[in-house]
């Protein structure tokens, strides 16, 4: 079932997404919630190679990275990406932040 057959998503789709990259992020999203994480990342990762500078990608990137695999410095990296296209990103900001005070341990 497609997302287009559903209804639609409660929330503004800020971002301009397709569909595809709706039920893609979704899909990585569920992979993450269920410890799927190496398959969460190769989804985002290909994701990224066909949209760059897609925000939702490069925060998952982020939470994937900083929460889930420990590796601070490519967290903080994904996070600043997010900050040198969306300055104002305020949720990217205070997780760099996060990041770079574990990272500092």
């Amino acid at each position: 079932m497609t997302r287009a057959s559903m209804t639609p998503p409660a929330f503004h789709n800020t971002y301009n997404l397709s569909e595809s990259q709706l039920e893609q992020l979704d899909r990585a999203e569920e992979l993450m919630e269920t410890q799927k994480l190496n398959h969460a990342e190769n989804l985002l990762l290909e994701m990224l190679e066909k949209s760059p500078e897609c925000i939702p990608v490069l925060n998952n990137l982020g939470v994937i990275y900083g929460k889930y695999f420990l590796e601070y410095e490519k967290a903080i990296s994904y996070y600043e990406k997010v900050l040198s296209l969306e300055p104002s990103n305020e949720w990217a900001r205070n997780e760099r932040r996060r990041y770079e005070r574990y990272n500092s341990y």
